[in-house]
């Protein structure tokens, strides 16, 4: 398992995000050493689809990409489709995607990296019904357990989330990568 000791990891998400693709790589960057923080719009604490509740550590209006060293995006159509349509969330995400920071996206959780301007010409893979959103904005998708791009980590569903937490934890300690 990589080593990613004092790395702090924003997780943005609002209510009705997929329990496990909130808990299982939060789990893990505090595993490696890392240090999650729960980025929400929402005050007090957000509810997953299958009743996991989680503090809100801050809103995304009151920080920055410049804060942290890597963001994961969980999924749930609910969460991802209310996040896509907050502009703090959106901006937050896109300074992300304009540092080159490492991301981590699973699920519909990529609906926020397309309003991000932050899918065109990258390699990924989501939950199915999105591929043709993804492929509309650019992206070059395939279906595969995990993808990578530049730091850009993606997987399809809870099943994947094996895969993807060992390899968000790889290009978290890879850190920023160019182009």
């Amino acid at each position: 398992m990589a080593d990613i000791t004092g790395k702090k990891v924003a997780f943005v998400l609002t209510d009705g995000y997929e329990d496990s693709e909130l808990t299982s790589p939060w789990e893990a960057v505090q595993g490696a050493g890392g240090k999650p923080a729960l980025i929400s719009s929402k005050d007090g604490s957000v509810e997953g689809k299958k009743g996991h509740t989680q503090t809100v550590d801050a809103a995304p209006k009151d920080v920055d990409a410049s804060a942290f060293d890597a963001l994961v995006l969980p999924g749930g159509v609910v969460n991802a489709d209310h996040l896509r349509m907050d502009a703090d969330a959106v901006a937050l995400v896109r300074g992300f995607v304009e540092s080159g920071k490492p991301i981590g996206v699973i699920c519909h959780g990529a609906w926020i990296l397309i309003e991000a301007g932050g899918v065109s010409g990258r390699t990924m893979t989501s939950y199915p019904s999105l591929k043709t959103d993804l492929q509309n904005a650019g992206a070059n998708w395939v279906d595969q357990e995990v993808a990578t791009d530049k730091g850009l980590v993606s997987s399809r569903t809870p099943d994947d989330l094996p895969a993807f937490n060992a390899k968000i934890l790889e290009e978290f300690a890879e850190g920023t990568h160019a182009g």
